[in-house]
């Protein structure tokens, strides 16, 4: 392939060249003026001149012709696996490549569109990054396969950047029909015990293709709790009840049309927090000591706490036969706080509290009852604990975990985790919280004998420093020294002294977070992240449900902390379910993203103004199969009656390239001497 070019390389400047001309100009005109005799031929000689100064070349180049470029994008969402869409895709892609191998001058790209969580059929963002490496000259059409549900079509404005034809085939049918739940209210937490409400709304597309009450169901954490019918388009309100604190999963879901779609857009999923309104704590200190505000300051910096706080600032050593209602600044209402009202309460401390005769026995009784029934307890003992007034020689002496021996110690020793502590919740990576530095030491420990419970940190020669204990219905907590203040005043570097009370009194007040024997499930990327927390390092096997109801078996073994993680990957939308027996999770991952749920319908909707813009056309596989290719010239028709056109750019690679003078310098020469003889003979004749 060449291509041929006439160019001129003038020995002297283009103005120099034009002056010469001028002056030639006017002296043969005032030769003809004169009628002079070898006009023309002078005209020739200086034509010869002018023609040999400019010196004309033949440029030559050698050209390669270079294929045009096709860019075939095949959509591979979610979407597109529904009916037979995934089928008619492959048919489609198969049979284009093969049609456009034989084509001549014909380079295939081919890029793969997936469907993002969040945004959907990005088709025009992978486009822009799988062409940027292309020329655009050599751009012959972008064919994409696809149902329509594109969201991310460029704004009018831009459809011209593309360049080339933009071809559109449909998978699926034109005539498709489908249901949708959408759900427009929903509360993200909610108080336990009180009455919440979800307004959901159904949808039957096309519109009107359906009008008769819709059965929708709601499911709490796997069990039904409601049921109502919803006419299409009005939105509808369904009531329910949270019932426990933390995470509640609910699952709404309409019933499946006969004929439609598709039924993963029937149902949604949604996470809810339960929290309690207003826990309300008693905590009674009994001899005053610097850390005596540690509690309260705790307590109070949490605004859903109601605290009830009563300080006995008289020690017990000054008798002098004053009635106790005298020295008291207000009337301590005893009986309302311990009989009247004791079940109203959360959680019940008593901090360095011993027997003064404050309490009778009877109201004791009826702590230790409260606790058997539910309630929680924590005692953080003082030197008061080992001595005759201890609260161990109470009713409450059979909730108690540790029994005093009448031991104090006085040195100083540093906390330590037990290798329970080390997987229990409430201590479990305390150490690592505070940035792996060493603790500070504390300077008293009650020492006592445990029966029963939960020893998670020990101090003085592996003594029970902390003790959690699980009574009846309801759970008890002692810390056995005073000295916990030191942390949170930094002496020696101080320690995780907020962190730890914090957790203690959660798990106390039965936070979901700090249960010992707990699995969970959440949706982690493509997957489900499960994760299994117990005491006991014995592996535990489990079962993941699919919505579909497939199951699966699963091994999750503990680490060194109690805690066991499995990532399992998902295919399927909708509400997975992990059971080890004795605890259930759920989770629900979405494979495939809300915008793509919203309308799954094949459409030309989107593409179609796009193609006929770019001089393109938009073809139901399902109508007339692949159509044929045909190369067309620039600015002609690209689309007509079972085929598709692929514009012919004709571009070129210049291999070489050929210089060729027209008037050589021996040439130039002979001819001027040549017409100059002749001139001189013409007019010599005369």
């Amino acid at each position: 392939m060449s291509a041929y070019q006439l160019v001129f390389a003038p020995w002297v400047p283009w103005w120099a060249l034009a002056a010469l001309a001028g002056v030639c100009l006017l002296l043969v005109g005032w030769a003809a003026f004169q009628r002079a005799r070898g006009v023309s031929l002078r005209l020739a000689l200086m034509a010869l001149l002018l023609a040999a100064l400019a010196n004309p070349v033949l440029h030559r180049e050698l050209r390669e012709p270079l294929d045009d470029t096709v860019v075939l994008a095949v959509d591979r969402s979610a979407s597109q696996s529904l009916g037979e869409r995934g089928a008619q895709t492959d048919t489609a892609v198969a049979v284009m490549r093969e049609r456009l191998a034989a084509l001549p001058g014909i380079e295939l790209r081919e890029l793969v569109v997936d469907d993002d969580p969040r945004d959907g059929t990005a088709l025009f963002g992978r486009l822009r990054e799988g062409m940027a490496e292309i020329d655009r000259a050599r751009l012959a059409a972008v064919v994409t396969v696809t149902d329509g549900q594109v969201h991310d079509v460029p704004p009018e404005e831009r459809w011209a950047e593309l360049g080339a034809p933009f071809h559109v085939l449909l998978t699926g049918r034109p005539d498709e029909t489908d249901r949708l739940l959408t759900v427009d209210a929903a509360p993200s937490f909610g108080m336990v015990g009180e009455p919440q409400a979800l307004t959901v709304r159904v949808d039957e597309v096309p519109d009107g293709t359906a009008t008769a009450p819709v059965p929708v169901t709601l499911a709490q954490d796997g069990r039904t709790v409601a049921q109502t019918s919803v006419v299409p388009g009005d939105p509808v309100a369904i009531p329910f009840t949270l019932d426990k604190a933390g995470t509640t999963v609910l699952e709404v879901r309409a019933a499946e049309r006969p004929g439609e779609l598709t039924a993963l857009n029937n149902a949604a999923t949604l996470f809810v927090s339960g929290v309690r309104d207003r826990l309300r704590v008693l905590l009674v200190s009994g001899q005053p000591y610097p850390g005596l505000r540690v509690w309260r300051n705790l307590l109070k910096a949490d605004p859903a706490v109601d605290l009830v706080h009563f300080t006995i600032l008289r020690p017990p050593e000054k008798q002098d036969g004053t009635p106790i209602r005298e020295l008291a600044l207000i009337a301590f209402p005893s009986r309302e706080l311990f009989e009247v009202k004791l079940d109203e309460f959360d959680l019940i401390i008593f901090d360095r509290y011993s027997r003064r005769g404050l309490l009778p026995a009877i109201y004791l009784e009826n702590v230790a009852r409260y606790v058997e029934n539910g309630g929680a307890l924590l005692e953080a003992a003082g030197p008061e604990f080992a001595e005759p007034g201890s609260l161990y020689r109470t009713p409450l002496a059979r909730v108690l975990p540790g029994r005093p021996s009448g031991q104090v110690f006085d040195r100083g020793f540093t906390p330590t985790l037990t290798d329970l502590g080390n997987r229990h919740p409430v201590t479990s990576g305390l150490q690592r919280e505070a940035g792996g530095a060493a603790w500070g030491r504390w300077f008293r420990q009650i020492d006592a004998e445990t029966s029963g419970g939960e020893v998670l940190m020990t101090g003085v020669a592996d003594r029970p420093l902390l003790v959690l204990q699980r009574v009846g219905e309801g759970r008890v907590a002692q810390l056995l020294s005073d000295h916990a203040w030191l942390w949170a005043r930094g002496f020696e570097g101080g320690g995780p002294q907020s962190l730890l009370l914090r957790r203690l009194v959660h798990w106390l007040m039965r936070e979901p977070e700090l249960e010992e024997e707990q699995l969970t499930a959440r949706p982690a990327g493509d997957g489900l992240l499960i994760e299994r927390r117990s005491l006991s390092d014995a592996p535990v096997e489990a079962t993941l449900i699919a919505p579909s109801g497939a199951e699966q078996r699963i091994s999750l073994t503990p680490g060194e902390d109690g805690r066991a993680t499995l990532r399992v990957a998902v295919t399927e939308d909708g509400l997975y379910r992990v059971t080890d027996g004795l605890h259930t999770a759920y989770a629900a991952p979405r494979p495939i993203s809300t915008v793509e749920l919203a309308d799954m319908r094949a459409t030309a909707e989107r593409l179609g103004p796009l193609a006929e813009a770019t001089g393109g056309a938009v073809r139901w596989l399902a109508e007339g199969g692949v159509p044929e290719f045909r190369r067309t010239a620039p600015g002609r028709v690209a689309a007509g009656r079972g085929w598709l056109g692929l514009r012919a750019n004709g571009a070129f690679e210049v291999k070489g390239v050929l210089e060729t003078p027209l008037l050589p310098p021996w040439l130039a020469l002979s001819l001027l001497l040549g017409t100059a003889a002749a001139m001189w003979w013409r007019e010599g004749r005369a």
